[in-house]
């Protein structure tokens, strides 16, 4: 196993991302101290020596080397600190006040946080939109580059502007033509979860793009609230456009798919969740008296995924259950779903933190599903150059979580 210290990896915190951040660079802290632990064993091992003195002769190896956080196994240093001022004429400035020269720099930024954020040293607060998390992430990795790191991975759990993707008339590909921006500043790879669209890391030219998933958490907690294992469990794909991603639930699963078929009058315009432009609603499946598990990308003001919950329910579904890995809720949305949940149209939606979330999670039909760890995970193989598949494709290891599940309730019938 590769014990490389943290000494070249810095993290650096966009304001709206900072919450997300600091809980990633705690689970790499206690990768850092993990693989420290097994080092100073292994010395000890190897050379007959006690667990202490191999510590202290690593840590004079550190001090006479002058390298900060070389081995450093309790407060391994890797959040750089940065100061973002925000000017009156709404103009944003990134500011890194450390070397990072040579360093392998991950900036985090959450572009859908719409709460207030601060600037100035905590002076002032703003809530921001899309575009100027965008342009803080624009300024923030100039500021990188211009402070000298040696690679820059740019860490987003939502892709700005991903519904952007496909030019169907006189519009912009807008998706890719931010990660061409992001490419001629010096971004070398992005990571996020669930991108809408696989096009846009293939439009990209040299600019690599790592897509995460959290099927293996929301199957922990789907577990944890349903009998997935039990016959009247069916997965519904809530729209074509969902289908691969539910019928990788239903294969690991072993259940059967179901499919929502929704036919649009495109003469009108969606405002939100109560007023859309589904025209009919058709079910191919069965879900009369079962439980139902939908999974999808996003949820924006939840107008679709509403009209899906109230047709399932007027087929005859029992619990309906979902799973949005990223819930924006704009809008009205967190109204419109806490009238449908008091309507009983489902039972619990399961999310997770890739957006900050104040009063989604005071919800008690609302379920947070943590995904920093995987995060974490990815930027210390990366930084460490080690493979990646394992986290990328997590179907061996959601198939382990089924049988598991299936050993621990050995008398649930089919």
């Amino acid at each position: 196993m590769n014990h490389s210290s943290p000494a070249n990896l810095a993290v650096i915190a966009c304001p709206g991302g900072e919450v997300f951040a600091d809980e990633v660079i705690f689970h790499l802290k206690q990768y850092y101290h993990h693989r420290f632990t097994k080092t100073v064993a292994s010395l000890a091992k190897k050379y007959a020596l006690d667990t202490t003195t191999v510590m202290q002769r690593l840590n004079f190896i550190h001090d006479a080397a002058g390298s900060d956080g070389l081995v450093n196994p309790h407060v391994p240093k890797i959040k750089a600190p940065a100061r973002f001022s925000l000017f009156p004429n709404g103009e944003i400035k990134a500011e890194i006040l450390e070397s990072i020269r040579g360093k392998d720099v991950y900036i985090i930024q959450d572009v859908e946080n719409h709460y207030p954020v601060s600037f100035n040293d905590g002076t002032v607060k703003k809530a921001l939109s899309v575009n100027d998390h965008l342009m803080t992430i624009l300024v923030t990795v100039d500021a990188v580059k211009q402070a000298g790191a040696s690679h820059v991975t740019l860490v987003v759990p939502i892709y700005p502007y991903s519904r952007q993707h496909r030019k169907k008339g006189r519009e912009g590909v807008t998706a890719n033509r931010i990660g061409y921006i992001l490419e001629s500043l010096g971004v070398s790879r992005i990571i996020t979860l669930d991108i809408h669209s696989r096009e846009i890391g293939n439009g990209f030219n040299c600019m690599r793009l790592e897509n995460l998933h959290a099927s293996y958490q929301i199957t922990r907690q789907l577990a944890k609230i349903s009998e997935i294992q039990k016959g009247d469990f069916v997965v519904v794909s809530p729209d074509t456009g969902a289908v691969d991603r539910n019928k990788f639930y239903a294969t690991a699963f072993k259940k059967s798919l179901a499919l929502l078929y929704k036919e649009r009058d495109y003469s009108k315009v969606s405002r939100d969740a109560l007023e859309n432009n589904i025209a009919v609603i058709k079910l191919l499946g069965d879900v009369r008296d079962k439980t139902v598990f939908m999974a999808d990308d996003m949820l924006g003001t939840g107008g679709t995924l509403l009209k899906a919950m109230q047709f399932l329910k007027e087929q005859g579904a029992g619990k309906v259950i979902c799973a949005i890995s990223l819930p924006l809720f704009s809008g009205n949305a967190i109204e419109y779903f806490d009238n449908a949940y008091r309507d009983g149209l489902f039972y619990r939606i399961i999310g997770t933190n890739a957006v900050y979330q104040e009063e989604l999670l005071k919800r008690e039909w609302y379920i947070s599903v943590n995904i920093t760890k995987l995060f974490a995970q990815i930027i210390s193989r990366l930084h460490h150059g080690q493979p990646l598949s394992s986290l990328l494709d997590n179907r061996e290891i959601i198939e382990k979580l089924w049988a598991e599940n299936q050993q621990n309730q050995p008398n649930q019938g089919q």
